[in-house]
């Protein structure tokens, strides 16, 4: 049975009182996740297939994949998809030629490689993946060992609720998503669908590529503010990445780091998403995955894949990210959480 697991904030703020949501960065708990498990498989070499390194998500749980493979005593070879569907073809191509012990799927649609995968699974290579496909947990689609994530849908509600209690009756949101990814478009969907539940207003719904944000943002932007002027209250996205490029065409518009459109992202909590929620500049919160936590956890499920055991069913809990709570936090530029989780894993593992 999948564990539930509560959004946490890391402070409460007046535009956020009312969420239902836990108030405070110092009230970190004790990990949640599993206690018991197989001790580490030596010698076992994996690989990571990565969807593109230049998305902080994605590189934020890489960094904790080879943080916990150091720790279980396993080699990483990490490939880079670089943003294309033909970069990730590539990249399987070159993980099968290593012939590893255990795959890792991170930041793609696992049915985008269909073919891919059957070659895996013929081949008899366990397979754990992170944002792989909306079903988390177990047993995930295209013999996907465990799908790694925190609960979308309530990450996407969180943000559209956050927009509604920041821009009140007047909000008129745009929403960004990928359609390239299912669940880019679910929790688009969600969001848009929270948004006219709570009486606001969605001015768009703009489906443009993650992979090229660096050159159709800056434009967009630009167009958008044209078309919606005023009306335009809140920006919300399905990842940090749409942000990383928003800023210029604002500023060119003369709108200030605090002004609106106000953004808020439905994932992941990127180290440059939090450097601008904290400098006012361009993004006012992020719903956070603890990465570096998430890539520990897709070590453990291989080991237990490869070790012939079940899937732990763990799903771990975002955070709400505000410029308040990065005043309390201190100067750390990722939601870490200080609950002992690497202590626990290398507990499990023997280490």
């Amino acid at each position: 049975m999948l564990k539930r697991t509560f959004i946490k904030t890391l402070l409460a703020t007046s535009a956020i009182v009312g969420l239902g949501l836990a108030p405070s960065l110092a009230q970190d708990v004790a990990f949640d996740g599993p206690t018991s498990g197989p001790k580490a498989a030596e010698g076992k070499t994996i690989v990571v297939l990565a969807a593109d390194l230049k998305n902080g998500g994605i590189l934020g749980v890489t960094n904790g994949v080879e943080e916990a493979a150091a720790k279980i005593g396993w080699t990483v070879r990490v490939l880079d998809g670089a943003g294309s569907v033909q970069g990730r073809t590539g990249a399987f191509g070159q993980a099968m030629a290593l012939q590893p012990d255990g795959i890792i799927i991170n930041g793609f649609d696992a049915l985008e490689q269909q073919a891919a995968l059957e070659t895996v699974v013929t081949a008899k290579i366990p397979m754990v993946s992170w944002h792989s496909g909306p079903k988390i947990g177990c047993d995930a689609p295209g013999g996907i060992f465990a799908n790694v994530s925190t609960d979308a849908m309530a990450v996407s509600e969180t943000a559209a609720e956050w927009a509604m209690k920041d821009g009140g009756d007047n909000v008129g949101a745009i929403i960004f998503t990928d359609s390239t990814y299912q669940i880019a478009i679910d929790k688009a969907d969600r969001i848009k669908e929270t948004i006219e539940k709570m009486g606001g207003k969605v001015l768009e719904y703009v489906d443009t590529p993650i992979a090229d944000t660096s050159t159709r943002m800056g434009p967009l932007t630009t167009s958008l503010l044209q078309k919606y002027g005023a009306s335009w209250t809140h920006s919300l996205a399905i990842n940090d990445l749409y942000f990383d490029f928003m800023g210029p065409a604002l500023a060119a518009a003369g709108i200030p780091g605090e002004g609106a459109p106000k953004a808020g992202s439905a994932g992941d909590g990127s180290e440059a998403a939090f450097q601008r929620i904290r400098g006012s500049q361009y993004q006012a919160i992020t719903v956070a995955e603890p990465l570096n936590l998430q890539g520990w956890q897709l070590v453990d499920e291989l080991n237990r894949a490869v070790s012939g055991e079940a899937c732990s069913g763990y799903i771990t809990a975002p955070a709400l990210v505000t410029a308040e709570g990065l005043k309390a936090s201190g100067d750390s530029n990722q939601f870490d959480p200080q609950n002992g989780y690497r202590e626990a894993y290398a507990k499990i593992w023997g280490k």
